[in-house]
């Protein structure tokens, strides 16, 4: 039986595309659409335009970087994880504490903020009262998980992305041009500190990675989610303040802080302003709920980290870190309360931003550190200036914030690093990958990390063109016998591969000596899986085999002596190209995660033939194993040519054994009754063809 999550320690993966998308945009559109934009129109008149859009070209670096560190390393605590990993501990307890601190009174804000609207029909709401009694709801939504969570934030999201279509369309009829004259300011350096300010607007869009475990298929959502949220922020920040600043007069515009719903009630009266401060209400909502769920993984990851107490990684019958929103929506009660969060939490942006030049710094240090296990797979453009741009401008931004933001981000850090000297340090022993830079300059490394990072690779699992399936289904059976040692099949494979690839057979064979000497050899349920890269392989090749009767393999650690016995049934000889060492490390975690399947040992043992053997092995939702009979649907196959059956595009027909004999087929391969055939494919293919053939069909996972 599968372990729940709350046994396995690891989030439930419900977050879909849309989900990475409303997290992301539903926190970014709030104050920076329905508050700001008449502080700012104060300072620069028309040109907020312009500002809004440096702003979000100034964060299009910072956040192509952050896709990168996401998609390498999906997992709980965002900033945090990545920070720490690239430096270190202790910048990693630096960036996890200020960052969980700024969320939640970004959260906070976003709470008092719904007072500006309600004010417009309420006089003196207990705004307060309102906003700790919503971060109470939104911690027990986010305890029931985070699918939960995000459906909720995707209908606010849908919600007041309506609203604002019918804004946006029903306010440019009314829109004057003469209120777009007078365009610069006097003082055009003005524009350039704006940039500064307004950027806060968009900083929502870095919180979806704190839940980058919690998303499924994170190579692909989380950047495309990410990149599509800044587009959609970017026009709707234009069209809205288009709106704003081309119907309400200039002076009123200047000293409004509810801009939005004064321009609904100037173009469509008491019911379009109605309208716009529902819309405002949810974005503010949106903020919250968003805010609860990415802030309630730091704790999460520091407590796994034992930065922070070992109760923090504890999870709840849902799968949610329980103490951790609790902690969370704890501290933001007390915020609005007891603080002013509309003053506090505009000084958290230069934290925000210091954290964004660090992030751009991560992605150098782990290209540079060289790991194979470093496998994102997003990655950032025109490397190594993207990064370097994105340096240059957050710390700009951040001296045109001023030196309060300045200090109180240092304030934050400062917290951060008494924390880390008065509990974690002496309860971790743990390096970032700037280690190993340093190892390129004749430093130490830290093995740990890499170590790590292949556990994350598995977690991953395959990316769509890695040839997986195809490697199994074409691989070489070897049966051992009780008298074969480790020596003997590695010879024995050795020859195998040398022959299928031209290859000295020496090259494999004290390959897969040597890594099992040093201990590079995995072992995992009973299996051992030798492994090398070699330069010259077009592809990985793979031999698999058998030993009924067990065998007993050393695997050393480079030291003379230190050498551990081993007792393996099966050992899984692969070959891959040196030119891509992720998708090596890719593979042989999907063949090590195949092995610890329930029952995958008896199967194996079991099998009666080669075909079983890989069958075994093979994904079945992306794969068939056959055998023609006569009688059956798959009999009319009989006699006919590969070409003639008219499979699907995406169909493979990968390998065929004709009792003993193993055929690499093409299209003018004829079948025989008693053929053994495999076949692979994507998942809807294979499941077509299932249906065709009168089999069962796996479920769309």
């Amino acid at each position: 039986m599968a372990a729940t999550p709350a046994q396995s320690g690891h989030l439930p993966k419900s977050i879909s595309l849309f989900g990475v998308f409303s997290i992301a945009l539903g926190t970014t559109i709030s104050g920076g659409l329905f508050l700001l934009p008449g502080l700012a129109f104060d300072k620069i008149g028309p040109a907020i335009l312009v500002a809004y859009l440096l702003a979000g070209v100034v964060s299009l670096p910072p956040l192509l970087c952050m896709s990168e560190l996401a998609t390498a390393m999906p997992k709980a605590g965002g900033f945090y994880f990545y920070v720490d990993r690239a430096f270190g501990p202790l910048a990693g307890t630096i960036a996890g504490v200020g960052t969980w601190i700024t969320l939640t009174l970004k959260t906070s804000f976003a709470l008092i903020g719904i007072g500006f609207y309600l004010g417009i029909y309420m006089e003196d709401p207990p705004v307060r009262l309102i906003a700790a009694g919503l971060a109470v709801l939104f911690g027990g939504i986010n305890l029931l998980g985070a699918g939960k969570a995000t459906t909720m934030q995707s209908l606010l999201v849908l919600g007041i992305l309506a609203i604002l279509a019918w804004f946006v369309a029903r306010g440019a009829a009314d829109v004057t041009a003469d209120r777009f004259a007078h365009f610069w300011p006097t003082d055009r350096g003005a524009v350039a500190a704006m940039v500064g300010v307004v950027l806060i607007s968009y900083m929502g869009l870095t919180k979806v990675v704190s839940v980058a475990e919690e998303v499924r298929n994170p190579e692909r959502n989380i950047p495309m989610g990410i990149l599509l949220a800044l587009a959609a922020a970017v026009l709707i920040y234009m069209a809205g303040l288009g709106v704003m600043i081309g119907t309400i007069p200039g002076p009123e515009l200047a000293e409004t802080y509810t801009p939005a719903a004064l321009a609904a009630a100037l173009f469509s009266g008491e019911g379009g302003q109605l309208v716009v401060s529902i819309a405002a209400i949810a974005s503010f909502l949106a903020v919250a709920n968003g805010g609860i769920l990415s802030a309630s993984r730091y704790p999460l990851a520091m407590g796994r980290d034992h930065i922070f107490p070992s109760l923090f990684r504890k999870l709840g019958r849902f799968g949610t870190p329980l103490p951790a929103i609790g902690v969370t929506v704890s501290l933001v009660v007390l915020q609005v309360l007891l603080l002013d969060p509309l003053v506090i939490a505009k000084y958290a942006g230069a934290l925000t931003l210091l954290l964004f030049a660090a992030l751009c710094t991560a992605v150098i240090v782990m290209r540079e550190s060289r790991l194979d296990s470093y496998d994102p797979g997003f990655r950032t453009p025109l490397y190594p200036w993207t990064p370097l741009i994105g340096m240059v401008l957050c710390v700009a931004a951040v001296v045109l914030l001023g030196w309060i933001p300045v200090l109180f981000s240092c304030g934050l850090m400062l917290a951060g690093v008494i924390w880390f000297r008065l509990y974690a340090v002496d309860r971790i022993r743990r390096y970032g990958a700037m280690y190993h830079v340093f190892a390129r300059l004749g430093e130490n490394r830290f093995d740990p990390l890499d170590t790590e990072l292949r556990g994350i690779i598995k977690e991953k699992g395959l990316r769509a063109a890695d040839p997986f399936d195809e490697t199994i289904a074409q691989a070489q059976i070897i049966e051992a016998t009780s008298s074969d040692r480790f020596d003997d099949l590695a010879r024995q494979a050795a020859m195998l591969l040398s022959r299928e690839t031209g290859r000295s057979a020496d090259h494999f064979h004290s390959g897969f000596l040597e890594g099992t000497r040093v201990g590079a050899t995995p072992v995992t349920g009973g299996v051992a899986l030798p492994h090398l890269r070699l330069e010259g392989l077009d592809q990985s090749h793979l031999v698999l085999a058998r030993c009924r009767d067990g065998l007993e393999i050393a695997i050393g650690s480079g030291i003379p002596g230190s050498e551990t016995k081993r007792q393996v049934n099966a050992l899984f000889f692969m070959a891959s190209p040196d030119s891509d060492p992720a998708q090596h490390l890719r593979l042989l975690a999907s063949l090590a995660g195949a092995v610890e399947q329930e029952g995958f040992m008896d199967r194996w043992l079991e099998s009666e033939s080669p075909a079983d053997l890989k069958k075994a092995l093979l994904r079945s939702d992306h794969s068939i194993t056959l055998t023609l009979e006569p009688g059956g649907l798959s009999g009319t196959w009989i006699g006919r040519t590969i070409a003639s059956l008219g499979l699907p595009d995406g169909i493979l027909v990968a390998l065929v054994y004709r009792g003993r004999d193993r055929i690499i087929p093409t299209g003018r391969t004829s079948l025989v009754a008693g053929d053994r055939i495999i076949m692979i494919g994507e998942r809807s293919d294979i499941n077509a063809l299932r249906s065709d053939l009168g089999l069962e069909t796996e479920p769309n996972l």
